[in-house]
């Protein structure tokens, strides 16, 4: 069920995107046309041009984006000790695992590279919290490594201390991330290495935050959010026009509305 699941949200999350939508209109555009129906081939271009202009017109995408970024508040870290943490969480989806890293023994990191290195800083400023890194791959058909043992290999690489690491390679998405490392947090407990009773740091994209926050409240686990990877500030751009900026974003934004959705139907949330 939780496979059927996580493949209905890929073709649903693929049929909503805005650009998406710009290729289907051309395509039935370019049908009408051969079909001797200009009236309908117009009104598709159309169609496909204000498409265009509302995924490259930042405004329409950061405004939704900035309230889902604001909906969980940052906590500030400085007025809090290392006791009062259980360990720190590293939600995957910002490092290019598979068959890349394998053929070119390099690991490359997507836009949202501050999960990984908000992870580096505060693994180096707690040295002695255990972490969990969580992820596999978001994608349909993963090869090559998994994005845990990615990660795991930029650790050595940087030299951080590893002695309470745990890797959770399985996830495809974060009911999973979360479901599969609540065992690890309660071993962690188990050990004496963390108070299963204090609550854990999570790092993951502040537009992704809300999400995972309420999925982690559903399984029993208290968390403090770390949000990084924030795409909006406190002004918008009214005159900003970008098609590269909005496509991530409005990637972003419906990501986060479908899965939200999806779990919230399913009773995940």
């Amino acid at each position: 069920m939780d496979t059927l699941f996580f493949i209905f949200s890929k073709i649903v999350q693929f049929c909503i995107e805005p650009l998406n939508w710009i290729i289907a209109f051309v395509v039935l555009s370019l049908l009408f046309l051969r079909l001797r129906k200009p009236h309908l081939c117009k009104r598709f271009l159309l169609l496909a041009l204000a498409d265009l202009l509302l995924v490259g017109w930042l405004p329409t995408s950061e405004v939704f984006l900035r309230v889902l970024e604001d909906a969980v508040p940052k906590v500030n870290l400085m007025q809090m000790s290392e006791k009062d943490f259980g360990g720190i969480i590293i939600l995957g989806g910002a490092i290019e695992g598979g068959e890349i890293a394998v053929d070119r023994g390099e690991i490359s990191i997507y836009s949202s590279a501050e999960r990984v290195t908000k992870g580096f800083e505060l693994i180096r400023q707690y040295p002695e919290l255990p972490f969990i890194f969580s992820g596999f791959s978001g994608r349909l058909s993963p090869k090559g490594m998994s994005e845990a043992d990615a990660f795991k290999q930029l650790i050595a690489e940087q030299g951080l201390p590893d002695k309470y690491a745990h890797y959770e390679n399985q996830s495809r998405n974060t009911y999973e991330n979360v479901v599969y490392m609540k065992p690890m947090i309660l071993e962690f407990g188990e050990r004496g290495t963390s108070d299963a009773q204090k609550p854990w740091l999570l790092i993951t994209s502040a537009s992704h935050m809300y999400r995972s926050l309420k999925i982690f409240q559903g399984q029993g686990i208290e968390v403090i959010p770390v949000p990084v990877d924030y795409q909006t500030g406190n002004r918008l751009g009214w005159g900003r026009f970008d098609l590269a900026d909005g496509v991530q974003n409005w990637n972003k934004l419906m990501h986060e509305a479908i899965g939200l959705l999806a779990y919230w139907i399913t009773g995940k949330i």
